[in-house]
């Protein structure tokens, strides 16, 4: 893996980790673009780990108040919200990764992101929700966590579909993005984990270490802008901007795939 691909591939993750647009299905388009299909484990271990520091930047205040009272109602809706992804990841991922890691069922799943993202922001505009902290029920966050995990399919946005869940459940528009973010943490480090497991002690070594670093400031720093662009869109009710985008790649998608 060369500099200029680990820039890329970690830019791409950096900034669709966050951008309601679905990492993992861009991830699977640009590695059909650059030729990598099979990109190195320990690569997207360090991913991972970029778009994590971006996340304990930009919101460095509310983890450490979590980490300060670790039993608030703020901590209990994330580990409430966590459970079905987590359920996801352990018993779905193997099978996901194996039979749907393909430009069909990216394709489909960036439409239905475009069109859950579009949804719920007619639906907030329509309804606009009033929820914080303290109106937000474990069941409120129970249904975000299920669209969070439904988020395992490639083309589907865990961010967008935590937001827009957030939204059709009643929550504020800033608590539901800033929720959305800090759900992903337990995600993020999980899924790292689960790649870590399965990371021999050379695959480290084969990755040139300018990659490395090239890879790892590119995911946090491109997370960072996605996370502010994300937060200044949602409290402006343009969300479904990027309804567009997917949709458009959706398309573009399948007839790559049917050509």
């Amino acid at each position: 893996m060369t500099v200029i691909q680990a820039l890329i591939l970690g830019a791409v993750q950096g900034l669709t980790e966050f951008l309601p647009v679905s990492s993992s299905g861009h991830l699977i388009i640009f590695q059909h673009l650059l030729g990598l299909q099979n990109t190195p484990l320990a690569f997207d271990v360090l991913v991972h780990i970029g778009t994590l520091v971006a996340v304990f930047i930009a919101f460095w205040s509310d983890i450490a108040e979590l980490l300060r009272k670790p039993w608030s109602k703020l901590t209990l809706l994330i580990v409430v919200g966590c459970i079905p992804a987590a359920l996801a990841g352990f018993l779905l991922e193997p099978i996901f990764e194996q039979t749907f890691k393909s430009l069909l069922v990216v394709g489909i799943g960036l439409l239905i992101t475009g069109a859950v993202l579009m949804v719920s922001e007619k639906w907030a505009l329509a309804k606009p929700g009033l929820k914080e902290i303290r109106e937000t029920s474990y069941k409120d966050v129970l249904w975000v966590g299920l669209l969070q995990a439904i988020a395992i399919i490639p083309g589907i946005s865990r961010s967008g579909s935590t937001i827009s869940a957030g939204l059709l459940v009643g929550m504020e528009r800033p608590f539901a993005a800033r929720f959305s973010f800090l759900l992903s943490i337990p995600v993020i480090l999980g899924a790292g984990l689960l790649e870590l497991k399965d990371l021999g002690t050379e695959a480290m070594a084969s990755i040139p270490g300018s990659a490395i670093a090239a890879g790892l400031f590119s995911a946090a720093f491109f997370g960072y802008v996605a996370i502010k662009v994300v937060l200044r869109l949602v409290n402006q009710g343009r969300l479904s901007v990027f309804s567009w985008y997917v949709w458009a790649l959706g398309i573009v998608t399948l007839v790559i795939y049917f050509t």
